[in-house]
């Protein structure tokens, strides 16, 4: 133990003293955040995403028909739908066979929507959302910790042991009674700890003024930030495995990290989206851990509904963690 802490210790200590890094941590998510509040307070999207129950009316289809306009339609319980309007992963339904429609006036899209659609559904009752409508902020606030928390992971792990390989320092490691194993788990509990207390820094600090709905367990967010955690330490590991290039293994990175935040649905809704990528995205940890902290914040869910979410990233950590070390070396 005495030698996992010292490891520990001079890890978080480098970091802590980059304070180009540390803040980097701390601010990037909070501007995100509140930049992302500021921006859909009020104003218009280029893409709506309307969705449609029963056959359109003649009249209604020019509406329809626009550029701007996705369409998407829908045959399930309605009230499954006006959820989703309420979550902000569609922007209106029209329920043609009741000569209704339905909009979240906490959308930015809510008023545009009702002026190009006045004309077609003229003769159409609207209906008020039943509970509390959802800000796009607080949808939105699980997808940006989480890609915080994904970048500090990759790059605070993967990167740093891709830099240790190159400047020697693991060739000096591997003379000292330090194994593998206790290195790299001494190089996870340290940016474990510091990645957890940031995303609660950032979460609290932007919760103080934009108050986001958690109708859930805050200890339960806690649980599903530290799996996820765990579990991004894991993959970030399997670049560290063997590069000695710094400029490839960002590349890498960067590589699978981009197409993660946009698949896992950071800032906008896969709802619509073509199935193959909606099936790719449940292959993400980020996916995961999005989801779950959704559902916890925005609907309240247990333990129970979110343990699917839970199992995949315990069982995705322990398949990196094998994989990164089969794959380590230290040189």
């Amino acid at each position: 133990m005495k030698k996992f802490n010292a490891i520990v210790y001079a890890r978080t200590m480098e970091f802590i003293r980059d304070r180009g890094t540390l803040f980097w941590n701390l601010l990037f998510p909070v501007v995100l955040v509140v930049g992302f509040s500021f921006a859909f307070a009020g104003g218009s999207d280029s893409l709506f995403k309307v969705g449609v129950k029963g056959q359109p009316s003649l009249q209604s289809r020019t509406f329809l028909e626009l550029s701007s306009i996705e369409v998407i339609p829908y045959e399930s319980d309605i009230e499954e739908v006006i959820e989703k309007i309420r979550r902000h992963q569609i922007d209106m339904l029209i329920d043609f066979d009741e000569q209704k429609y339905y909009l979240n006036d906490e959308s930015s899209a809510a008023e545009l929507l009702r002026i190009l659609s006045g004309t077609e559904l003229a003769g159409f009752q609207e209906k008020a959302l039943t509970g509390a409508p959802i800000r796009y902020v607080d949808w939105v606030v699980p997808g940006i910790i989480g890609m915080n928390m994904l970048f500090s992971c990759m790059f605070g792990v993967g990167f740093v042991i891709v830099r240790y390989r190159k400047n020697g320092v693991l060739k000096r490691m591997k003379a000292t009674p330090v194994s593998p194993l206790l290195f790299i788990t001494a190089q996870m509990g340290s940016r474990f700890l510091i990645v957890l207390v940031t995303s609660i820094a950032v979460f609290t600090g932007t919760n103080l003024f934009l108050h986001f709905a958690v109708n859930g367990s805050y200890l339960l967010l806690i649980l599903i930030t530290m799996l996820a955690i765990l579990c991004m330490l894991s993959f970030g590991l399997i670049f560290a495995a063997r590069i000695k290039s710094e400029e490839l293994a960002s590349g890498l990175m960067n590589l699978l990290t981009f197409p993660m935040i946009i698949f896992s649905g950071v800032f906008f809704s896969l709802e619509g989206a073509p199935a193959f990528m909606q099936t790719a995205s449940k292959f993400l940890p980020l996916t995961h851990f999005i989801e779950a902290a959704r559902a916890v914040m925005i609907d309240g869910a247990g333990i129970i509904q979110i343990m699917p979410n839970l199992l995949i990233l315990v069982g995705m950590t322990i398949a990196f963690l094998i994989t990164a070390s089969v794959l380590f070396r230290w040189e």
